[in-house]
């Protein structure tokens, strides 16, 4: 299974950025978007370490929030 996880671009130099999200920054390639303009403050969705398209924050926010339900309920398992 893959997993995507949605980062905000904090600074970019060329086709490499810093990404964030939740305090954790990331080095993220921008290789797989060059035809797109990605700017300081977009929102991607980061998959072993490249960003693999844009996102809104919208959508980045729903994805944190299932990621949260997913964990919350994963830990109400745990004995």
């Amino acid at each position: 299974m893959c997993l995507g996880i949605p980062m905000c671009v904090t600074h970019i130099d060329g086709l490499d950025a810093v990404c964030e999200a939740r305090g954790v920054e990331r080095r993220v390639s921008l290789f797989m978007l060059q035809e797109e303009a990605v700017a300081i403050g977009d929102f991607v969705m980061v998959h072993i370490g490249y960003a693999i398209q844009r996102m809104s924050k919208e959508e980045a926010r729903s994805s944190w929030e299932l990621f949260d339900t997913i964990l919350n309920e994963l830990d109400s398992r745990d004995p």
